[in-house]
């Protein structure tokens, strides 16, 4: 008799569990952007919030923390109750660059946080004033290295994505480059359209238009693969330096410990979100280029990111505003 009691007792557990897990989400769901409105990231935010509510019947809430290079609002993330409702956007500093650039944060972004799907790519563009005697990498890397330290390249501000793939430029070519850091990438682009600074590693979508315009070079991309956005403009792995992968990226994530069936639940919605073709227009015209995948695929580009710009914030010496 007890037996069968315990044994139907276990069956009703079962079972609530299993429609509870399915009636993920009941509630609102808070959806952190760690940056102020306006940019690719908020923007994709909302796009994924309002896919997300018409799907799942519950609202999507975007709540802007900006602050520290996007550490507070993953911190926030990851402390939240892991349970489905909280989730937000980490980027490449957050996740990957910030604990050695910053020592110590308040969250392990490997431990404290769980991989959902990543987003999106920001490519970022080495480019050149029409005044440098470089058009090609090849070329601009010989000139570099006939005078040590006589060039110097703009970047969106200290310990940026732009900023460490100049500094992962120099290491990996050999050269020698002052960095000047600029309050975004916008400015930096000014400041190479006039001349003021002869080199830039800037975000893709700030330098096209002058590109196209003829008002600077576009040397190369610095993904190992060329873009969607510019298509004609090479990598410079291919330019001569073979290996070289730098870009700036975001990606969905929640606090460690989420029920594996949320987070499946999750990925699905984004991965389809992002397929659709307003989606993608939308996310394109913002400079963000659409990368998604699975939980285990974005953990395990995270997991090589880390010690990647590790070794680059050492070997540069670099520091964070």
């Amino acid at each position: 008799m007890l037996r069968a009691l315990v044994a139907g007792l276990c069956a009703a557990l079962s079972l609530a569990s299993g429609v509870f897990a399915q009636a993920y989400p009941s509630k609102p769901i808070r959806f952190i952007a760690p940056f102020p409105p306006g940019g690719s990231a908020d923007t994709i935010a909302r796009l994924l919030a309002q896919e997300m509510a018409k799907s799942f019947g519950q609202q999507v809430v975007v709540e802007n923390r900006p602050g520290a290079g996007g550490n507070i609002g993953v911190e926030l993330i990851a402390k939240s109750p892991p349970d489905g409702y909280t989730v937000g956007i980490g980027a490449a500093g957050a996740l990957a660059i910030n604990q050695s650039l910053m020592g110590k944060l308040p969250y392990d972004p490997q431990k404290d946080l769980v991989a959902v799907a990543k987003l999106a790519d920001i490519p970022i563009v080495l480019a050149v004033a029409n005044g440098t005697p470089a058009a090609s990498v090849p070329a601009l890397i010989a000139v570099a290295k006939a005078k040590p330290g006589a060039l110097s390249f703009a970047s969106a501000g200290n310990g940026t994505a732009m900023h460490l793939s100049g500094e992962l430029f120099k290491l990996m070519a050999g050269v020698d480059m002052a960095h000047v850091p600029y309050k975004g990438s916008s400015p930096a682009v000014t400041d190479l359209v006039s001349g003021q600074v002869p080199v830039a590693f800037v975000d893709l979508s700030s330098a096209l238009p002058q590109i196209r315009a003829g008002r600077i070079r576009g040397l190369a991309v610095a993904s190992g693969a060329r873009t969607i956005t510019a298509p004609d403009l090479p990598t410079i792995a291919e330019s001569g330096v073979p290996g070289y992968d730098a870009v700036g990226w975001f990606g969905l994530v929640a606090p460690a410990g989420t029920p594996r069936d949320v987070i499946a639940k999750l990925n699905g919605e984004t991965v389809r979100i992002m397929a659709l073709a307003e989606v993608r227009d939308r996310a394109l015209a913002t400079g963000a280029e659409p990368a998604t995948g699975s939980p285990d695929e974005f953990a395990a580009f995270i997991a090589t990111e880390i010690p990647k710009w590790e070794r680059v914030v050492r070997a540069s010496g670099a520091k964070a505003n």
